[in-house]
């Protein structure tokens, strides 16, 4: 009795069905929840195995019961019409996850395939109502359909937006990172795409929330792409006291002396008129993000300004103001190598709180120098007993890293260096090098102790200095670079107050 037992629940349809679901969904469910590949390959091996099962005891999924059907035998049917069901509607998802596939575009894939997945799913749940529960599929769709479109009109902004924000990630118009800009003059940098809306940060780091419907419908334009470098142009006007070329060849050492401009492709410099008031030039010149074009911008006008002092130019009112031709003006009178020396005093941060005596006197004192194009002002280690000022040109710092060069900035008319080796006994963090023509000045130690035992306070804007520039030395270099942690302000200027016995204020 208890073989006859064993063997009529071995051989029992519903018991053999129950195993093989169980089975089924432990291993592709469980153990192989992570290997795609392997449990498709399993997951259609027990659909297979279930099909047969299902045939053998002459169980069709997709046909009608008979209504003659025992009870207990009918609810044994739509169970495992409904395990069918479920696998087939597995082994169809687990094909979309292994072969619906986009390269270089897994967002798109990823939001593909979700879509055919519910489709997957919404049909097998169709069929089980259709073949188990002996539903009207044909009058259930019509009454959903009904319902679809009375919350449809209501939901018509909420699903306008999913779709346009479907539409926008599918035609991948912006990513989040890029800079944006609307036909209205909305700008801002993406920080947040959704299915609903888009959140920009603009420059005021204000959050703006755009929904997806109405920037569909808008003209846009991402600054980020193709790539991440953006354009930049500006224009200036100059007194046309000098031959065009020349102005021209001014403003060309201007781009050349900034930090934030990208060497390739190389800026340029384009005249775009000449009259009797103002020869006008365009500088375009490329930044590596549009996060940094506003400072160098920034950069441009104030190095714009530096260098045509520096070459004894003049900046041109605008044309709307209606200023006097300079036809007909001789250049001005180039001056004296005093009033040269004491021009740079001026343009100097530095010594801006100097009196004007004391400006002259430290003229005075300044050795004119200059150096052509690619000779060494400085190298690397090297301890200098001068402060050296820029007067025209422009020089570069870079630090040798055994490997190569690495650029860490460039030095334009008013900008100095050899403070390191004057006031805190260190080498130069990188060698100087001509990049144009350069005429620098030299201040000694004895005319800067002196000027310093007048005016302490000078030696806390010079320890300012080195300690930014020593910041800016040890960024990005390697840890055995040799440069050792930049030192602090209060330390440069306790430093600097002993070197030259200054009293501590």
């Amino acid at each position: 009795m208890d073989e006859l037992t064993v063997k009529e629940l071995v051989f029992d349809p519903f018991v053999q069905t129950g195993v093989v679901a169980i089975l089924g969904a432990l291993i592709t469910r469980v153990l192989l929840r992570h290997y795609p590949a392997r449990r498709l390959v399993f997951q259609l091996g027990f659909f297979l195995a279930l099909t047969a099962l299902l045939y053998h005891h002459g169980i069709v999924p997709y046909e009608i019961a008979p209504d003659t059907t025992p009870a207990f035998e009918r609810v044994f049917v739509a169970v495992a019409k409904i395990i069918w069901w479920i696998n087939a509607a597995w082994v169809l998802t687990g094909f979309t996850r292994v072969f619906l596939i986009f390269e270089r575009r897994p967002l798109e894939g990823r939001l593909i395939q979700d879509l055919v997945v519910g489709v997957i799913y919404l049909s097998a749940v169709l069929s089980v109502f259709a073949y188990v529960f002996s539903a009207p599929v044909g009058t259930l769709i019509a009454t959903s359909g009904v319902f679809a479109i009375i919350l449809g009109l209501a939901l018509q902004s909420t699903l306008a937006d999913v779709f346009s924000g479907i539409a926008l990630n599918l035609s991948k118009a912006y990513e989040v990172g890029d800079w944006i800009v609307l036909n209205d003059g909305i700008e801002g940098r993406v920080v947040e795409t959704n299915w609903r809306a888009t959140h920009l940060l603009n420059a005021s780091n204000d959050l703006v929330v755009l929904p997806n419907s109405g920037l569909a419908k808008a003209q846009l334009t991402n600054l980020s792409s193709p790539n991440r470098n953006h354009g930049v142009k500006l224009r200036v006007r100059v007194a046309p006291t000098m031959a065009p070329s020349t102005i021209s060849d001014v403003m060309r050492t201007v781009l050349l002396s900034s930090n934030n401009i990208m060497p390739t492709p190389a800026p340029s410099v384009e005249i775009k008129s000449l009259d009797a008031h103002a020869v006008e030039l365009e500088l375009s010149f490329r930044v590596r993000d549009f996060g940094v074009a506003a400072t160098a911008r920034h950069e441009v006008y104030d190095l714009i300004y530096r260098h045509t002092r520096a070459a004894g130019l003049a900046l041109a009112p605008p044309r709307e103001a209606g200023a006097p031709a300079f036809v007909g003006q001789a250049a001005a009178t180039a001056p004296t190598p005093r009033g040269t020396a004491l021009r740079l005093v001026d343009a100097v941060p530095l010594f801006a709180s100097l009196m004007d005596d004391e400006k002259a006197a430290l003229a005075d004192t300044m050795t004119r120098k200059t150096y052509r194009k690619g000779e060494v002002l400085a190298a690397q280690g090297d301890k200098l007993n001068s402060l050296v000022v820029i007067r025209t040109g422009v020089a570069v710092v870079s630090r040798d890293e055994g490997v190569g060069e690495i650029e860490l900035s460039r030095l334009a008319p008013g900008d100095y260096f050899g403070e390191s080796g004057l006031f805190a006994g260190a080498g130069e963090p990188g060698t100087v090098r001509a990049l144009t023509f350069v005429v620098a000045y030299e201040v000694g130690q004895a005319a800067l102790a002196k000027l310093m035992h007048d005016r302490p306070a000078i030696a806390d804007d010079i320890s300012l200095t080195l300690t930014r520039r020593a910041k800016t030395a040890a960024t990005g270099l390697a840890d055995d670079s040799g440069l050792g942690p930049a030192p602090s302000f209060s330390v440069l200027v306790t430093r600097i107050r002993q070197l030259f016995e200054l009293p501590h204020g």
